[in-house]
C-alpha cells in the first residue's frame, strides 16, 4: 500500500518572520523630543522689549487692539512702528478711524517716566479713543 503523501514530496517553505524592532525608533523620537524642548527655550520672541509692571488683577486682552508701546528708553511704537510723540496723534487718529471698537492698549515699560505715560494717554483721548487699557503682567508669587 503506497500513500500519496510518500509519492509527492513537497518542499516546505521556510517561514519568514517579519519583525520590526521599534526600540531604535523610540530612542530617536525621544532624542528629537528632548532637542525641541531644549531649543524652544533659546528662541527669542520678536518685537519690542518691554518689562511690564506686575498686577494681581491682570487679564488677557486680544491683540487686535491698537497697541502703543513705550520702551524704557522712552521710544514710542504704534503697532510696532516707531513714531515720535508729535506724530502719535495723527497716526493714532488714522488707526482709530479704521478700528471698530476704538480701543487703545498701552504697553509701557515699568521704568518709564509717569509724565510720558500721561501724555500718551492724553493723546489717545484726543484721538477719540473710547477705551484705554494699560497692559500689565500677572503677579507671580
Amino acid at each position: 500500500f503506497i500513500r500519496v503523501k510518500d509519492l509527492m514530496e513537497f518542499e516546505r517553505r521556510k517561514r519568514v518572520y517579519t519583525h520590526l524592532n521599534i526600540a531604535p525608533l523610540i530612542d530617536v523620537v525621544f532624542l528629537l523630543l528632548i532637542f525641541f524642548m531644549l531649543s524652544s527655550h533659546f528662541v527669542t520672541q520678536p518685537g519690542i522689549k518691554i518689562s511690564l509692571p506686575y498686577a494681581s488683577t491682570a487679564r488677557l486682552h486680544p491683540e487686535k487692539d491698537i497697541v502703543i508701546s513705550i520702551t524704557k528708553d522712552n521710544a514710542l511704537y504704534l503697532n510696532e512702528k516707531l513714531v515720535t510723540l508729535d506724530d502719535l496723534l495723527d497716526q493714532l487718529e488714522i488707526r482709530l478711524k479704521e478700528s471698530e471698537d476704538k480701543k487703545v492698549l498701552i504697553k509701557a515699560d515699568e521704568r518709564i517716566d509717569l509724565g510720558l505715560a500721561v501724555k500718551v494717554m492724553d493723546i489717545a483721548k484726543q484721538a477719540n479713543a473710547e477705551s484705554l487699557v494699560i497692559s500689565t503682567r500677572k503677579d507671580v508669587k
